[in-house]
């Protein structure tokens, strides 16, 4: 399987976050870029259509970028991860004595767990720990939308 690269113009920008927050933001983008459709056609009536019946396989269109977000998408972001680190902040510290395991991976995990993909906290060989964070954000999904505007938000 070929490894994703998230696209990131603003490097410095990026790397100012946090270790966590950055894991979050590469699994939201992960999972929520369609491979099919481009930001040039994303708005076309051809891949609208394919939205509404499912097929474009993502929220965003192939080629959005961190520097896509929002700045209201980005803060909302970092204070939703800021409270889950603080909220969580011994169960994490637990998590991370795992080998491999880190501030990073936590933050992919965070993305996963809370909107339902199939892997995350639950899955890591946490044990009651990884079952403990998953419990603290299951049922909290978030999505993702395009704009007109050529942005990523947060709905």
């Amino acid at each position: 399987m070929p490894e994703f690269i998230l696209n990131v113009n603003d490097y410095r920008a990026f790397e100012k976050l946090d270790a966590f927050t950055r894991g979050y933001i590469e699994a939201m983008f992960f999972t929520e870029t369609s491979p099919a459709y481009d930001s040039d056609e994303w708005h076309t009536p051809e891949c609208q259509k394919a939205q509404e019946e499912g097929r474009a396989d993502g929220t965003i269109p192939g080629d959005a970028a961190f520097d896509d977000l929002t700045p209201e998408a980005l803060a909302e972001i970092i204070a939703d991860c800021e409270a889950f680190q603080r909220d969580n902040e011994s169960l994490l510290e637990a998590a991370y004595e795992t080998p491999r395991y880190d501030a990073d991976r936590a933050g992919n995990d965070y993305w996963y767990t809370r909107n339902g993909h199939g892997c995350g906290f639950w899955d890591r060989g946490l044990g009651e720990v990884g079952d403990k964070l998953s419990d603290a954000c299951r049922y909290s999904s978030v999505d993702l939308f395009y704009t007109e505007a050529g942005k990523v938000g947060i709905a």
